[in-house]
């Protein structure tokens, strides 16, 4: 009896603790929606969805920004703000990712792509456009140009994830991305119960060894990772950190990740498929860190096609050397408007 009662004891606990920490979650998200509506725009894309885009700066032709995999228009603000001075520029967040409507579409850059279209018609942004790209965001920036050749001016690919990385995967990709898939789905469920709250307010205050400590107790391998997109988000404008905290404390931003983890192996087969972009002058900036992209590999992006290698880069350039960007924009913008300097 005694053993039965010690069970009973602990259940009641652990259901206390859940209750509290989903009720701390459930404040808070009520808080942070009064604390940090959607800075830009929501324009409608059918079917009932809104997607958010923020805009600067006034001019053409317009630059439009595409994030990596699972960040938002936030993880552009920096580049944003230097780009608004010499014309348009919009920032925005794919379905199911900051302040944009979830979507149970695929996150497949040709679905994304007409999601893109559809919200920059609806918002009234006209073209042309130059587009930039980060990550798995150059692959959607290739996929745009090829969907709508006539109304794109120039891309930029930032550190663009490599489709011949991800098709056909590997057995090493395959376990690699059901990690992060679990990983994302776990963060989603310790997100309802508040526990990521807690964590990111923690780090927000200053500390650092406990929600490290919670990190590795609930992530494992994964703790590498998470502390190394910490980093990251620390070279963001500070005045974007309590907005982004605010973002990775939804259950919705670990669903979004999720849901483009698992339609990468599609993004990339997608991808393998389409031929080389012509007629549009393509800038690929690389990563010196990392290892180098074959120039093959380069050459199939484009017919017209500039490579920079950012010297003392990681993966972020935007984040590390955000004037190579701003640069590589710049010269695009200047071939259509050559007054802008």
């Amino acid at each position: 009896m005694n053993i039965i009662w010690i069970i009973l004891a602990v259940g009641l606990g652990i259901a206390v603790l859940l209750g509290a920490g989903a009720l701390y979650q459930w404040f808070g998200i009520r808080r942070d929606a009064r604390l940090y509506p959607p800075p830009g725009q929501m324009a409608g894309i059918g079917d009932g969805n809104r997607i958010h885009l923020y805009s600067l700066g006034a001019g053409s032709p317009a630059v439009v920004l595409e994030s990596g995999i699972s960040a938002t228009c936030l993880n552009w603000r920096g580049v944003q703000n230097t780009l608004a001075s010499l014309t348009r520029v919009v920032a925005y967040d794919r379905a199911g990712l900051g302040w944009s409507d979830s979507t149970n579409t695929p996150r497949t850059p040709s679905q994304i792509a007409a999601e893109l279209h559809a919200a920059l018609d609806a918002a009234g942004i006209q073209p042309p456009w130059i587009l930039a790209g980060h990550s798995f965001g150059g692959l959607v920036v290739r996929r745009f140009a090829l969907s709508y050749p006539d109304e794109v001016a120039g891309l930029v690919l930032v550190d663009p994830l490599a489709p011949e990385e991800w098709s056909p995967l590997s057995e090493r990709n395959r376990r690699i991305l059901a990690l992060g898939i679990r990983l994302a789905r776990r963060g989603a469920f310790l997100a309802r119960i508040g526990l990521v709250r807690a964590a990111v307010t923690l780090v927000m205050s200053g500390s650092r060894w406990l929600p490290k400590a919670i990190g590795r107790c609930t992530s494992g391998r994964g703790a590498t990772a998470i502390n190394r997109i910490v980093g990251e988000v620390g070279k963001m404008p500070r005045e974007v950190w309590p907005m982004v905290a605010a973002q990775w404390a939804h259950p919705r931003s670990f669903l979004g990740m999720a849901a483009h983890f698992e339609s990468l192996p599609e993004s990339a087969d997608e991808m393998m498929r389409t031929p080389p972009i012509e007629g549009i002058p393509v800038t690929v900036l690389t990563a010196g860190n990392n290892s180098p992209a074959p120039e093959e590999q380069i050459r199939a992006i484009a017919t017209n096609v500039r490579h920079v290698v950012a010297r003392g880069c990681g993966h972020w350039i935007h984040l590390d050397q955000p004037d190579l960007v701003v640069d590589a924009v710049r010269a695009l913008v200047q071939t259509v408007s050559p007054e802008v300097r």
